[in-house]
């Protein structure tokens, strides 16, 4: 069982996680995340209640993550924009029966708004960061991150990570 401390540590990863994105910092994006361990993807509500293991995007090394800011930042085109996140408190989950590790995990509601050059502005995403951290580090980092968006209906304009 994980302490206040703790607790608190992790919800300010989350607040600095997002302010990371939100602020076009994008290469230390991965940094959010182990060394030794890492995955991370995006689906629907729908296909995670199915338990469909495929995802949007889907990456299961650090270097996959940096590889995927590398192709923002120099190969991908499409439209400048950014992202504002706005998080809920972090719950703290149980470990599943069959989970053999002892890192916390847990559950965090998300809203995505989305600001085009232009200024317009969306709601782009909504839905909750399902994680599993290791506090073997001075800051605690993501082992595992599923992002379960709400819709089914994704923008083809999913270009930065949520």
């Amino acid at each position: 069982m994980i302490d206040r401390d703790q607790a608190w540590l992790i919800s300010q990863a989350q607040a600095e996680y997002a302010r990371c994105i939100d602020t076009d910092q994008l290469e230390t994006w991965p940094d959010f995340f182990s060394d030794t361990s890492c995955f991370y993807s995006i689906t629907t509500a729908d296909n995670h209640r199915a338990g469909l293991p495929a995802g949007l995007i889907w990456a299961d090394t650090k270097g996959m993550l940096t590889d995927r800011v590398s192709a923002l930042r120099e190969a991908n085109i499409y439209e400048r924009h950014t992202y504002r996140h706005i998080l809920g408190q972090p719950l703290l989950c149980p470990a599943a029966p069959d989970d053999p590790g002892d890192e916390p995990r847990t559950e965090t509601s998300f809203m995505v708004v989305r600001v085009m050059r232009d200024g317009r502005t969306d709601l782009f995403a909504s839905g909750r960061y399902l994680d599993r951290w290791t506090l073997s580090e001075a800051t605690p980092k993501l082992v595992e991150r599923t992002v379960v968006c709400d819709s089914n209906r994704i923008d083809t304009l999913l270009a930065l990570p949520l």
